[in-house]
């Protein structure tokens, strides 16, 4: 098979998802996009006839969940560094990188036939930026040049990381997941500040029929099982210290900036953002300020 037969088709589909939406790039845009977010489009009225809420707002309360954090994270925290994990045909490095230039570094990273084929799309016209990456990367290798750690050892501590991970950790099982977690933690404590963010769906806030049915269609259309890891914003934090991280915040995309209106959609209140950090964050240090600015 050739490399693009490899990536899954959700991949394709969310890939076009985020360019319908205005939240991506139409190089983004693939053939096998558009004819696979067709199939997704019905299948998420579906699910809205049966009572499982829009999955549309799901992903689009998701995205801009996790986006209002990583704004906090770069404007507040000073981080200026950014990886995330199994991006798969987001926009959001692309996004990001036309906003911030160069103050920021983001590395977007997939397993390696879905980091070549997003790399070609991305590079058409010309190639990437020093401070815009797209690389291979096992979410569940500790060591190695496809690890976490090693993508680590390229960076500056002082500047501190974000990683991300948006709608990866429930293709996961238990103990895979907390694999994840543990490495991720263990990769943040070797910066100056360190901020971790993603998706997550507490099995309390999502217990009924309607989503039982829901779920069911969702690992059908994703070919694959989909694993409700965290009950309650409590075990979320107990399970997540225990793991290495020291502070666990559970937003509701209800109370974030941009997802508000995705949240009040049925369907859109079912996700909610997890923020784990390494430590209290230290306060950015302050640049010099030269002479001419100061006249101004």
């Amino acid at each position: 098979m050739s490399r693009s037969e490899r990536v899954s088709p959700t991949a394709y589909a969310t890939g076009h998802f985020w360019v319908r939406h205005g939240l991506s790039d139409a190089r983004l845009s693939t053939p096998q996009g558009r004819l696979l977010d067709g199939g997704f489009s019905a299948f998420t009225q579906l699910t809205q006839r049966l009572g499982g809420g829009s999955l549309e707002a799901l992903m689009l309360a998701r995205h801009a969940g996790i986006d209002a954090r990583l704004d906090h994270a770069i404007e507040t925290d000073g981080i200026s560094q950014v990886v995330e994990l199994a991006a798969g045909l987001s926009g959001r490095g692309l996004r990001y990188r036309q906003r911030h230039g160069e103050r920021l570094t983001y590395i977007e990273t997939d397993l390696p036939h879905m980091a070549t084929l997003k790399a070609d799309l991305l590079e058409q016209d010309g190639p990437l930026p020093a401070h815009h990456q797209v690389r291979p990367v096992d979410a569940l290798a500790d060591t190695g040049p496809r690890s976490l750690a090693a993508i680590a050892d390229t960076l500056d501590p002082e500047r501190g990381l974000v990683i991300i991970t948006e709608g990866l950790m429930n293709y996961l099982p238990p103990a895979a997941a907390d694999r994840a977690w543990a490495l991720i933690a263990q990769t943040l404590g070797r910066f100056r500040a360190g901020v971790y963010l993603s998706d997550v769906y507490l099995l309390g806030h999502n217990r009924s029929l309607a989503m039982a049915a829901f779920g069911l269609m969702l690992s059908s259309f994703v070919r694959g099982r989909l694993h409700l890891h965290l009950h309650s914003t409590e075990h979320a934090k107990n399970r997540l210290t225990g793991l290495g991280f020291a502070e666990v915040t559970v937003w509701s995309p209800r109370d974030l900036p941009g997802a508000e209106a995705h949240a009040a959609r049925a369907g859109g209140d079912r996700v909610r953002v997890l923020e784990a950090r390494n430590a209290r964050p230290q306060a950015p240090r302050k640049r010099a300020t030269s002479r001419r600015t100061r006249a101004r």
